[in-house]
């Protein structure tokens, strides 16, 4: 099973890319939070997961061992499927989702499209103690994001979450704030900041 790939972004999306190695590309569906970080022509190394189905074969892949982890681990909860799993992941980092669903946070856990009280019920009482495995990387800082990309970045990466594009233009409007008083702030931070926004509505 391919666990790691490292090679040249030649295509992304904002739940997908493609990635070179050696000449054969290799398609990943993905969070948006690792799509946002991708960039055309720079080499990098993705963390990479095989889900198996009766009629498919699909690969997923993360920009670190970590939240490849928290991807696996969360699909061993009811109900629980690679895109539910990899939406978690675009709200919540690997060591967040071990403090919510350990906490049973059910309405911060609520933010995640897909996740409803039952939901929620069921996670909590089959993970709350298999998270505690769960840490963030040390020392990873997503790649901040310069100008007005950040807009676009956030958009597409709620789109591909199921937002409507007008729901992520009020995201967006919803969290400039935070892009004015901290120019450098993380494109994963302003995603969360703009998925609890459309939380609240």
């Amino acid at each position: 099973m391919i666990s790691q790939l490292t090679g040249a972004v030649v295509a992304a999306g904002a739940t997908w890319f493609v990635i070179e190695v050696q000449g054969v590309g290799y398609r990943a569906h993905t969070n948006a939070n690792t799509a946002a970080a991708l960039r055309i022509g720079e080499t990098t190394t993705v963390f990479t997961s095989l889900v198996v189905r009766e009629d498919s074969l699909t690969m997923w892949g993360f920009g670190t061992s970590q939240e490849r982890d928290a991807f696996e681990l969360m699909q061993t909860a009811s109900g629980v499927g690679p895109k539910v799993a990899s939406a978690m992941l675009s709200v919540f980092s690997p060591g967040e989702l071990r403090t919510v669903i350990h906490s049973e946070d059910a309405r911060r856990l609520a933010t995640v499209p897909g996740i409803g009280p039952k939901g929620a019920a069921k996670i909590f009482l089959e993970l709350k103690d298999k998270v505690l495995v769960l840490t963030d990387p040390d020392g990873h800082t997503p790649a901040p994001v310069a100008d007005d990309a950040w807009r676009r970045q956030v958009t597409e990466g709620l789109e591909g979450l199921g937002w409507s594009t007008k729901e992520a233009d009020k995201a967006c409007d919803g969290v400039a704030h935070l892009v004015e008083a901290d120019p450098d702030i993380p494109i994963a931070r302003l995603m969360r900041a703009a998925l609890g926004t459309l939380a609240k509505r």
